[in-house]
């Protein structure tokens, strides 16, 4: 299997000392064995986070630490394209 992307909203906010960014939507592009390679994190109040290669992790957060594909979760439904995921990774933010 391939490298694949996806895009998945979240209905929850984060709980934490950052819970004002609001709800977020989250983007990876991920191995064949499902683990992420890169993920961003685009939150309603403007903040983007990004992870991967050079930037595993950073005091928000970090590049998940498990397969999707452990998770029992069916992801098809979330798959985007290559050109979709590279839009939110070169998008505004920090």
């Amino acid at each position: 299997m391939p490298t694949r992307f996806y895009r998945r909203p979240w209905a929850e906010t984060r709980g934490d000392e950052f819970n004002d960014w609001g709800h977020s939507v989250w983007c990876f592009e991920v191995g064949d064995d499902g683990w992420p390679i890169r993920q961003v994190e685009v939150y309603e109040a403007g903040r983007v986070l990004r992870y991967g290669p050079g930037r595993q992790e950073d005091s928000y957060g970090g590049l998940g630490e498990a397969s999707l594909y452990d998770s029992g979760e069916e992801w098809s439904c979330f798959e985007i394209t290559e050109a979709e995921f590279e839009r939110a990774w070169n998008s505004d933010g920090e």
